[in-house]
């Protein structure tokens, strides 16, 4: 359903900057919001960098840098600083409430009708104090993920507490597979992932992949991780190519290896619908976009994080898939098992994207 409206409806959008994976399901929204409203604009608060949201969606952005979540300090993409995390809740929370009422103000005058939080619960409290709907997404939130470092810091009990009031106070509420923690909620969705835009063939031929050859994409999220470890050995695998993001601060071609930059001219989509395999951290967008383009999936646990286990029961029956731990990939001993997972095959999905979803809910609140 398209919405016929000629002037700009206001969304405000607050996601947590804890990776990209909250902006990337963001975004996905967004862009399917954006099909059913043509003019919708989006008012986004966070840390996430406004490239993020300029590579998925094509104007009527607006973007306000703003701490709107701490979520986890990380030491690397796969070890979580629980005494870092609890210096920046303390700075962070309780919310400010001068601040809230100044966030309040700036959503009004924007012209927001509806506040979105992925899941930085400011948005929550923001909404409330405007006197506007918050609608909650989430496969999970930071009271839950808190709980499963009580034994190691009994202090994280008060934001627990107080994390958990503000979730509780949304008006609305999606969750979107995998989901951690199952709760009756006005909406659950499939996986919520961003769309390719480019053929592969096409994405292929820009990364200069010889037209046959296998690609396997690495991909360890938004935290930065040291590649140098293993990358000789990778360059010992001359008939297969390796895409790694966030592997060098330009676009470099070394071989078999093609190293880009976090912020590149290659959509991420484009990349995981362009290979043969992903090998990568558990983390949702990685399973979304992977689940969607239907190939096979080298995943690494991260041992201590509480999300993990739950994405690896939904990879475990729905992707194929091989485990590889933190000490494989890091040494680069993963390479053993990669014919095997190169060998799996790929699956081809009918159901629709959550963002779909998600967004034909959204246009009935507010339509």
């Amino acid at each position: 359903m398209t919405v016929k409206n000629l002037s700009p409806l206001g969304i405000a959008y607050f996601i947590s900057p804890h990776g990209y994976g909250h902006a990337a399901r963001s975004a996905a929204v967004m862009a399917a919001l954006r099909q059913s409203i043509p003019t919708a604009r989006f008012e986004v608060f966070t840390q996430v960098p406004p490239w993020f949201f300029d590579a998925s969606l094509d104007g009527m952005v607006g973007y306000h840098p703003l701490m709107s979540d701490i979520g986890l300090a990380q030491k690397n993409s796969l070890v979580e600083d629980i005494p870092e995390t609890m210096r920046r809740l303390a700075e962070l929370l309780p919310f400010d409430p001068l601040q809230v009422e100044r966030l309040a103000d700036q959503v009004k005058q924007l012209g927001c009708r509806l506040v979105i939080c992925d899941i930085a619960p400011l948005g929550i409290a923001v909404a409330k104090a405007a006197g506007l709907p918050a609608l909650l997404i989430e496969n999970f939130t930071w009271d839950w993920i808190y709980e499963g470092y009580l034994a190691a810091e009994a202090g994280l009990s008060f934001y627990i507490n107080y994390l958990r009031s503000w979730f509780a106070a949304a008006d609305y509420h999606i969750q979107t597979r995998p989901v951690c923690l199952p709760q009756s909620v006005h909406l659950t969705t499939g996986p919520v992932s961003r769309r390719g835009r480019t053929p592969a063939q096409a994405t292929r031929q820009q990364l200069g992949l010889p037209a046959q050859a296998k690609a396997v994409l690495l991909t360890m999220g938004g935290i930065p991780w040291d590649y140098n470890t293993f990358l000789d050995r990778l360059a010992g695998q001359a008939d297969i190519y390796f895409i790694i993001p966030g592997g060098s601060e330009r676009v470099e071609q070394r071989g078999n290896l093609v190293l880009l930059p976090h912020h590149s001219e290659f959509y991420h989509p484009d990349l995981v619908n362009a290979v043969d395999a992903v090998i990568g951290k558990l983390g949702y967008s990685t399973v979304a976009e992977v689940y969607h383009a239907g190939i096979p999936f080298g995943y690494i646990p991260r041992p201590d994080f509480r999300e993990s286990e739950q994405l690896r029961e939904f990879v475990d029956r729905h992707i194929n898939s091989i485990a590889v731990s933190p000490a494989q990939f890091e040494t680069g001993a993963w390479l053993l098992r990669l014919p095997e997972l190169l060998a799996l095959p790929r699956v081809t999905r009918t159901e629709p994207n959550g963002a779909e979803q998600a967004a034909r809910f959204i246009v009935g609140l507010l339509t």
